[in-house]
């Protein structure tokens, strides 16, 4: 974990220069003519380098989602950006859990008072807390990928939590890339607070909101989560 860490700011003074828009902009010919001559290289290439990034914490990632969309459409471009997350994520919660993150959760299970009712309550609704860290734009993504570490939560809910609660945000910011080549014709520069327009972050609170529901219905039934 430490590793990562140092990686992380080691990346922050060194890429930021080539995981950025600018860059993007001025390699675009060269990104689409390879795309077109080796595609299943690329999508290889690009779900490393996606990885990477992820996996590391380090700059870039919108920008890696924005290059998604732009050279493999909306569709695919999508799918790739949320897998290449997903595996990432994974990584750095693995990294997590295996470095600290047992000896924490450890600690946090066997402590009393309102830090142990906190976890306790976060253990009973595990699904509901993933899928709102995912789906709330507000949360950070290098966050999200930490709490559940050090919360003990099997790795099948944090993988499919993931991939399923980053799709709306992804998707979103994967369209944009789409359209990045009006864009450059333009010699403009993406919107990239389309997420908190009202038409897009809307939705999405509706389905953190949906996610809040099994909470509710345990709270009245009493059950527990599965």
């Amino acid at each position: 974990m430490l590793a990562i860490l140092v990686i992380a700011v080691i990346g922050a003074f060194t890429l930021k220069d080539y995981l950025s828009f600018d860059a993007l902009r001025d390699n675009r010919e060269a990104l689409i003519a390879f795309r077109d001559s080796n595609y299943l290289i690329a999508v290889i290439g690009f779900l490393a380098i996606y990885v990477a990034i992820v996996g590391f914490s380090l700059p870039g990632a919108t920008i890696a989602t924005l290059t998604g969309g732009f050279l493999f459409g909306t569709a695919f471009g999508t799918l790739f950006n949320v897998t290449g997350a997903t595996i990432g994520a994974t990584l750095i919660f693995l990294a997590a859990r295996y470095g600290f993150g047992e000896k924490l959760g450890a600690k946090l299970e066997s402590s009393k008072g309102p830090v142990k009712k906190i976890k306790d309550g976060i253990d009973e609704n595990q699904w509901s807390m993933l899928f709102i860290i995912r789906l709330v734009p507000a949360v950070p993504f290098f966050i999200a990928n930490l709490i559940p570490a050090f919360l003990e939560v099997p790795l099948h809910r944090y993988m499919i939590s993931t991939f399923l609660g980053i799709i709306p945000g992804t998707l979103v910011f994967t369209s944009v890339g789409a359209g990045l080549g009006e864009v450059f014709a333009a010699g403009e520069t993406p919107n990239l607070g389309i997420i908190f327009e009202p038409h897009i972050l809307l939705p999405i609170l509706g389905l953190s909101a949906l996610s809040l529901l099994p909470i509710l219905v345990k709270a009245v039934t009493g059950k527990k989560d599965i």
